[in-house]
């Protein structure tokens, strides 16, 4: 915390007066760089129907990839995201309730129209997590991947690709489970 303050050329007292804590602090920061990734990827907020419920999906998981490999800001997120999977604070908390709730409230819907009435809850869930699952894969798998194969550099173009397989991949598994 003496390090910081002495960067932003700031009074010590001034994390307790402003945010609490060291902890309040930390949060406030999760919760920033989320809305400087959010905000910069940000996924139209209409409402979903049968129509248009396969092109949320793909807008969806093509902001949550730029969001995660952003090189710039907002890369925040993905770092600190993954060091609050790995060891989670009590800012988790907040940041899931806030941030990410919502995010998943608008998949689960686009899941459980695709997948239609005889969805059940888990169901929707299972596969809402499934999908955010393959974003979070290639994010934190990067080192692995690009060993496995080194022209693998998730660029631009690469990641608009990504984005198309991961939306096409989870639209067939949704479309051959409304089926069943």
């Amino acid at each position: 915390m003496r390090e910081i303050c002495q960067r932003a050329h700031a009074n010590i007292a001034a994390i307790n007066y402003h945010f609490g804590n060291k902890q309040g602090l930390y949060t406030a920061v999760l919760k920033y760089a989320l809305r400087c990734a959010s905000g910069k990827y940000s996924i139209p907020a209409t409402p979903v129907t049968r129509a248009n419920a396969a092109s949320q999906l793909r807008a969806i998981v093509a902001a949550r990839l730029d969001v995660v490999f952003d090189p710039g800001r907002p890369a925040w997120f993905g770092k600190l995201m993954g060091r609050e999977v790995i060891e989670p604070t009590p800012a988790l908390d907040a940041l899931v309730r806030d941030e990410l709730q919502p995010l998943f409230e608008r998949l689960e819907l686009c899941v459980r129209v695709l997948l239609g009435r005889h969805a059940d809850r888990e169901q929707v869930r299972w596969c809402a997590l499934s999908i955010a699952a393959q974003w979070t894969f290639y994010h934190h798998a990067r080192p692995v991947i690009a060993r496995l194969y080194p022209g693998c550099t998730f660029r631009p173009k690469e990641i608009e690709a990504l984005a198309d397989h991961i939306a096409d991949f989870s639209l067939a598994a949704l479309q051959r489970l409304r089926r069943q």
